[in-house]
């Protein structure tokens, strides 16, 4: 096998790959760092989840990368083939292998002494988009804990066709603003905020998002505890949610956004 893996508790792959969950289609990459499964729609939007080697018991690459496409949506179907709701103290245990180009991913998987073996077609990997986004290219950085961004979503009107984020080294720092059915909403957090965990602004920056783009990370946001929100120059957006699952382990799910169109400093 070019690729072989082993987790005791399926789940905290599913539960990941739930989170970028939102096209049938992704790209998996397995190195010697661990797995990434990048999803892409419209060329607007990507998301990766990154799941490092340590999570996984075993976890062996015999080539410097591994790379293919597969049907996520197939791939959920199996790793809760025994249901999504285990009872406590059980837990489904997996072992994935793929032969390399053309084969199958196999999945192996055993709950309370019964096994279920799934093979899943892999296809060509697409050739995915690069966002350049780079830590040296990024002007303006916040991370927040992740309660104060779900009751902006929660609260903020998603009648509105755009998220308007204003990041500044000076007042208001950080805003949401929205533009719905209701007319405008804002909220604004200081940067001596309690749930403002880091703020690192250089310059004000005002930049648009489509909902319908950002939405599909809400799931991502929900399982996470901190949310790293990245702007470069273009006004390209990262959200960087870091979900710690049951024992306590780190991974990361990564959305990539470009911005609406411009704005004209008469609309702000």
């Amino acid at each position: 096998y070019v690729l072989a893996a082993s987790l005791y508790n399926a789940r905290h792959l599913s539960s990941l790959l739930r989170a970028v969950h939102f096209q049938d289609h992704a790209t998996c990459f397995a190195t010697a760092n661990g797995l990434r499964v990048t999803v892409e729609d419209a060329k607007c939007i990507q998301a990766n989840a990154f799941i490092q080697a340590e999570i996984f018991q075993e976890f062996a690459v015999q080539e410097e990368s591994v790379t293919f496409r597969i049907n996520l949506s197939v791939l959920l179907d199996c790793l809760t083939i025994f249901g999504t709701s285990s009872l406590p103290g059980t837990s489904t245990a997996l072992r994935m292998c793929y032969r390399g180009y053309g084969y199958p991913l196999m999945l192996f998987l055993e709950e309370g002494g019964v096994v279920t073996v799934c093979k899943i077609n892999t296809q060509e990997p697409d050739e995915l988009l690069d966002f350049d986004f780079c830590s040296t290219k990024v002007v303006n950085k916040i991370i927040l804990q992740s309660e104060g961004l779900r009751e902006a979503f929660a609260e903020l009107d998603m009648t509105s066709e755009v998220l308007q984020i204003t990041m500044s080294p000076d007042k208001p720092y950080f805003r949401l603003s929205t533009f719905g059915n209701a007319g405008s909403a804002h909220l604004d957090y200081p940067k001596d905020s309690d749930l403002m965990e880091a703020f690192h602004c250089n310059q004000t920056q005002t930049n648009r998002y489509k909902i319908s783009l950002l939405k599909p990370s809400t799931k991502a946001l929900a399982l996470s505890c901190k949310v790293s929100i990245r702007t470069d120059a273009q006004g390209f957006l990262s959200l960087q949610y870091m979900i710690r699952n049951e024992d306590g382990q780190i991974c990361f799910v990564e959305y990539y956004c470009c911005p609406d169109e411009d704005i004209t400093e008469a609309e702000l």
